[in-house]
């Protein structure tokens, strides 16, 4: 039940394509969003912020190479083209509007799993130069959403686990209340003060499975937050 899944979220007109999608990777474990139209694939990027999308070029109300600029504007997600258009002038706008890969119909969904898996890998080293993210005995998995404390796997809502991402790949850094909520819970609750303090005691809480770990989360009043990095003389402490 706490298990945090990477989030896909599948942008195609074709409903068959989605519903086999859909399928497919619920079984390989993760967990789907889906519509047939680029304005709202675009407000779902915002709101929903998955872990990768896979977008095709010929949408009803707007191509796809115009969803890819209008998420360029403030999100790096992974984005896989997934489109009948193989023309090399097709390829190269959708990659120079900042696609990440580009798979042509039809299409072989393991190929797909492939690409996907390797470009959530390529994603997580991208933000902190490894797949996994560390503090201490904190450790992140940011491929696979899991959080391991003295190497024992700790369950995290997902938006626990996503608070605690933020803080890690923050690492050192005081983050104000609403860059908080913004990357975390979306625009809506920018101003959700209250929320946020709820949930850093539930983050701090489960940290505290290694006394002491929870007060790496400093706050400062009428600021926000961070997470200091553990001192080299309390590394041996917390083993």
């Amino acid at each position: 039940m706490y298990e945090k899944k990477n989030t896909i979220l599948i942008v195609d007109d074709e409903e068959e394509i989605r519903k086999m999608l859909n399928i497919f990777l619920d079984v390989m474990n993760f967990k789907v969003m889906e519509t047939g139209l680029g304005k709202q694939a675009v407000r779902l990027a915002s709101s929903v912020k998955p872990d990768l999308i896979v977008l095709d070029l010929g949408l009803p109300d707007m191509d796809g190479t115009e969803v890819i600029k209008s998420i360029r504007e403030w999100s790096q997600v992974p984005i896989i083209v997934l489109t009948v258009r193989s023309e090399d002038e097709d390829v190269a706008a959708a990659l120079n509007m900042g696609a990440d890969d580009y798979i042509t119909k039809p299409f072989g969904v393991e190929v797909l799993l492939a690409r996907i898996n390797a470009n959530l890998r390529k994603w997580a080293v991208r933000e902190v130069g490894e797949p996994d993210a560390v503090n201490g005995p904190i450790r992140m998995n940011l491929v696979r959403h899991e959080v391991y404390i003295n190497n024992e796997k700790v369950p995290f809502t997902p938006k626990e686990y996503d608070l605690l991402r933020y803080f890690m790949v923050n690492l050192g850094r005081m983050l104000t209340h609403k860059q908080i909520l913004k990357q975390v819970w979306g625009n809506a609750h920018a101003d959700d003060t209250q929320y946020l303090r709820v949930y850093i005691g539930q983050v701090r809480a489960k940290l505290e499975k290694c006394p002491g770990l929870g007060e790496l989360i400093v706050s400062e009043a009428g600021i926000g937050y961070r997470m200091d990095a553990m001192p080299t003389d309390e590394l041996e402490k917390a083993a």
